[in-house]
């Protein structure tokens, strides 16, 4: 894994000795390819094991180009990475504790759209 083509910043967040690490940065500043390389780092360098890592993003379309460059840095390992938007990340933990949280197996989450059918419906 070349580290050279990252900034500054991104080296540093990506080789930071201590753990866990938020990035906070401003549109198009390399958020995505930092985080990326840094979950890469920690399995090939730090021999972390990928189902020990979070990665959370805004936004689908950065989820998605995650886990397409750690399929490329990393493998077959990053299916373990547990990954995706806040959301994503949210209903998976849900689906698995959903018990203890009063929920029913078969629990469904509305969006905006299907939350309107239901207002006009009733």
């Amino acid at each position: 894994m070349d580290l050279s083509t990252l900034n500054r910043e991104q080296y540093e967040a990506v080789t930071a000795e201590r753990g866990p690490l938020l990035v906070l940065a401003g549109a198009g500043s390399g958020k995505t390819r930092a985080l990326t390389y840094r979950i890469a780092h920690l399995i090939n360098q730090r021999q972390v094991f990928a189902s020990q890592i979070l990665g959370l993003t805004f936004t689908n379309k950065a989820a998605q180009e995650m886990r397409e460059r750690l399929h490329e840095l990393v493998g077959s390992e990053a299916s373990s990475i547990w990954m995706g938007t806040f959301h994503s990340i949210a209903i998976r933990i849900l689906r698995s504790h959903f018990t203890e949280v009063g929920l029913s197996r078969d629990f469904v989450i509305y969006d905006g759209a299907d939350q309107r059918t239901l207002i006009g419906q009733v």
